[in-house]
């Protein structure tokens, strides 16, 4: 599938991108930037964030904005708070990268610890749910609304012992689902991206063995990112597309 879109393509265009510190976040953030956008960087570590802000301004690109956000702890209000905060400071929200994301811990399922269990569906699931609430009043008003979920492969098909990831990934995928049926008549196109094995600290932890040289790196699938962030998605609606098919 060929994902290209215009250099200019998200010009003027306000994206909020969640785990925008490290790996796929912080690539997408940057390249969300490269193409025009005015990114809001969301994430748990103020240090890492602004490293991504200071990336990004270094590269000429338009000025980012910082929003320190731990989605373990956050409540109902605090995304509400920030929708408030987004809507007075910029005017407008054009999209949201769901990309924030827990492991847990790979065990079998009944070993898995209630608190893990709760911990990995707050961060993937309630928080984003939360999240996507708030600032679904912005993205209806923007021309061109974008909301895109992080599913997994293990979102589509169960694997032993990725018991909590696998449940909130299968969860992840059904809300962007209900929510591109209820967009379906409106100008928000809803869709998620399974990024596949990629080279991230995510990917290290689950798999310490592995060699991240065999792996492909955040910037080479980005490309998709962009592209379900841009105009040139309008076709694309309650999709959860792979960005490293099987050939």
């Amino acid at each position: 599938m060929d994902y290209s879109v215009s250099a200019d393509t998200l010009n003027n265009k306000v994206v909020l991108v969640t785990g925008a510190g490290d790996g796929i976040g912080k690539q997408a953030a940057f390249d969300y930037a490269k193409h025009g956008a005015t990114v809001i960087l969301l994430g748990r570590t103020v240090k890492k964030l602004e490293q991504t802000y200071d990336d990004i301004v270094a590269a000429g690109f338009p000025q980012p904005a910082i929003i320190p956000l731990d989605m373990l702890g956050a409540t109902k209000q605090h995304y509400l708070d920030m929708a408030e905060t987004i809507e007075g400071q910029f005017g407008r929200l054009d999209g949201v990268l769901h990309n924030a994301g827990l492991l847990g811990v790979l065990s079998p399922l009944d070993q898995i610890e209630e608190q893990a269990f709760d911990d990995v569906m707050q961060v993937n699931v309630k928080a984003q749910f939360l999240m996507t609430q708030a600032l679904l009043p912005l993205i209806k008003k923007a021309p061109q609304g974008r909301v895109v979920f992080t599913s997994s492969t293990v979102g589509h098909i169960g694997r032993a012992f990725w018991g909590s990831y696998a449940i909130s990934k299968f969860a992840t995928e059904g809300m962007m689902q209900v929510l591109a049926d209820e967009l379906s008549d409106t100008a928000v196109r809803v869709n998620a991206i399974n990024p596949g094995g990629t080279r991230t600290g995510m990917r290290a932890s689950a798999f310490p063995a592995e060699d991240p040289n065999t792996l492909k790196t955040p910037a080479d699938i980005i490309p998709l990112y962009v592209y379900l962030m841009a105009p040139e998605s309008q076709t694309v609606h309650g999709q959860c597309i792979d960005a490293q098919p099987k050939k």
